[in-house]
């Protein structure tokens, strides 16, 4: 039993809040609801031991596998309660939660679609409405093993991402802690063999030693720098409009705008096929494509997109415009719909660029690692070069004595 922090208001508008016992956050609502109380939050009251500084969110790969794993029970006969009350036996604490309170809405008569809406911080955006879809036509055991192989490639076309970026961010890594040693360490001991031959310094060994100075007379200042990045930097990043001029400028980037373009493509029209095929209202596809980017400046783009649409523009005319979508793809769209067979060109649209993601990725990786040596080179080298010039001067200061 758990204890839940309620905020609500009476028939009569008056406002009511405090707590109530309940084996789970839906038949909380539901003892609310009994109560002729509409609820205007509810969250669940934890003590000081569960408290957590953030709250974990079930993984893409687990609801992936629940996916299937419930297609699989579906077809064999077994009730969709029973088949989430199976699973759950055999999952972890937080999966367990989540599906008992599915488990409980279904009980209370919900559909299978409204439980997942009512969980949605766990599921993606287009799950409901292709689930909702499923339940209409009875394919939900054939749309639930769609959806799990969605997401399987999803998380595949993710994990090529991160592998191929991991190699660049390792060098960049390495040339930051290169230049903090050099800096930081090597600088300051040279400075005092210097000092003691008395000698004029060559210019680039005078710059290089004052930036040692700076950084180990003024570390303070740049560690206040770095912790003011942090305390104002990433809420902003976090903000709408911080998220905004960093997926603006990703668009700008030489090399960087084709990898970032190909991505959002592919997902774009890979879930928008899917939600059509699934027989997802046109409105409700849209929604969820463009929730699915992940891309505010394509989020910007594509709501009035879908507004022009919903008005009978068409869908590929209203795309072809923003100039967010390669001309490939318009057309394939337009095909589509004078054919009819809009979820299959975007079916093949996204294949395309899920294999030219892997090319651009494999570009990108290519010119980066040239680009990061030869930071590293010119940094490293211009340290020898004063370190070498300001010894040679030295000794032929010495020699003429």
């Amino acid at each position: 039993m758990s204890t839940f922090r309620y905020v609500a208001h009476d028939l009569e508008g008056g406002k009511q809040a405090g707590t109530i016992d309940a084996s789970t956050l839906v038949s909380a609502r539901y003892a609310l609801v009994s109560r002729q109380l509409t609820v205007d939050s509810l969250k669940e009251r934890k003590s000081f031991k569960e408290f957590e500084l953030t709250r974990k969110k079930i993984k893409l790969q687990d609801i992936a596998n629940l996916s299937r794993q419930l297609s699989a029970f579906l077809r064999a006969g077994i009730p969709i309660i029973d088949a989430i009350e199976t699973i759950a036996e055999e999952s972890d604490k937080q999966m367990k939660t989540m599906l008992g309170e599915l488990a409980s809405s279904l009980r209370a008569g919900e559909p299978f679609s409204e439980a997942i809406a009512a969980l949605h911080e766990n599921f993606p955006s287009y799950y409901p409405g292709i689930v909702r879809s499923a339940e209409l036509s009875g394919r939900l055991d054939v749309v639930l093993e769609q959806l799990a192989s969605y997401i399987d490639r999803d998380l595949a076309t993710r994990g090529k991402i991160k592998s191929a970026l991991m190699y660049p961010v390792i060098l960049l890594i390495m040339t930051v802690i290169v230049v903090i040693v050099l800096v930081g360490f090597v600088l300051p001991k040279f400075k005092n063999f210097f000092k003691g031959f008395g000698a004029k310094l060559p210019l680039t060994t005078r710059m290089m030693l004052k930036a040692g100075d700076l950084f180990t007379n003024y570390w303070w200042v740049l560690a206040l720098g770095v912790a003011l990045i942090v305390v104002f930097g990433v809420p902003y990043a976090k903000s709408k409009r911080g998220r905004f001029a960093r997926d603006r400028l990703t668009l700008r980037l030489p090399v960087i705008k084709e990898v970032v373009r190909a991505s959002v493509v592919e997902r774009f029209c890979r879930i928008l096929s899917a939600m059509v095929q699934a027989g997802v209202p046109i409105a409700d596809a849209m929604n969820a494509a463009i929730d699915s980017t992940d891309n505010q400046v394509f989020v910007q783009q594509l709501i009035p997109a879908s507004e022009r649409m919903l008005r009978g523009e068409g869908l590929a005319r209203p795309l072809g415009e923003t100039g967010l979508f390669p001309p490939m793809v318009v057309q394939m769209m337009r095909v589509g719909e004078e054919t009819g067979t809009l979820d299959q060109q975007l079916q093949i649209s996204a294949d395309y660029y899920e294999n030219q993601l892997g090319t651009k990725l494999e570009r990108l990786t290519a010119l980066f690692e040239p680009v990061m040596i030869v930071v590293m080179g010119v940094v490293v080298g211009f340290v020898a070069v004063a370190l070498v010039s300001a010894m040679y001067g030295i000794y032929n200061q010495s020699a003429i004595k």
